[in-house]
């Protein structure tokens, strides 16, 4: 009788063994799954050209990754029925007064007919987000105005509908900025989980 309860206690820790071993690979496969399906999700195009620009201007490239995502889902040539062009979706006025800001001498019509190069519009649209976070000191705020324009936000701010400090950024009135501000930094958050 003693061995049999041997054997069948040795039998259960031996199944017991396999189980955990079993549910560690398994785990280990989903979360590479999981990660393989996120980076076919998010991907990380123009990868040297954002890291060159994101680093230049010192904004978080998985900032610009995802504001490319949800402006043109990675399509170089998108534009906008407002006029919007490129990965990262810039009005050919708001590309001129950016471009000021940096070593690109560009004529407004060079840069309207430019616009839809990839490096270019990477470049500008990353130093608009630089623009942007350094006059709010705010990630949400610099993503607001991003999509509603200076202008508005600092409208908001001034009639206390949205905070300085970003703190109540839910409180964006128009859906379409209030939706884009959520998708953003729901990209922005899965981008830097992909990144670990």
């Amino acid at each position: 009788m003693t061995k049999i309860k041997k054997y069948k206690n040795k039998g259960i820790r031996n199944l017991i063994k396999i189980l955990l071993v079993f549910l560690i690979i398994a785990g280990i496969g989903i979360c590479i799954y999981q990660n393989a399906v996120l980076s076919l999700l998010y991907p990380r195009k123009y990868s040297e050209i954002v890291k060159r620009y994101s680093t230049e201007f010192n904004v978080d490239e998985n900032l610009v990754y995802a504001v490319i995502r949800a402006e043109s889902n990675f399509n170089e040539n998108a534009t906008s029925s407002k006029g919007a062009k490129g990965l990262m979706q810039l009005m050919d006025k708001t590309a001129k007064d950016v471009s000021k800001k940096t070593s690109i001498n560009l004529t407004q019509e060079e840069i309207s007919n430019k616009l839809l190069e990839t490096e270019l519009n990477i470049c500008l649209g990353t130093k608009y987000l630089q623009i942007l976070q350094d006059r709010y000191q705010n990630m949400e705020l610099a993503i607001t105005a991003y999509n509603a324009g200076i202008g508005t936000v600092d409208n908001w701010i001034e009639k206390g509908i949205i905070k300085k400090d970003g703190s109540n950024i839910e409180n964006v009135p128009y859906k379409e900025t209030n939706n884009y501000v959520r998708k953003i930094l729901r990209d922005y958050k899965i981008y830097c989980h992909i990144d670990k």
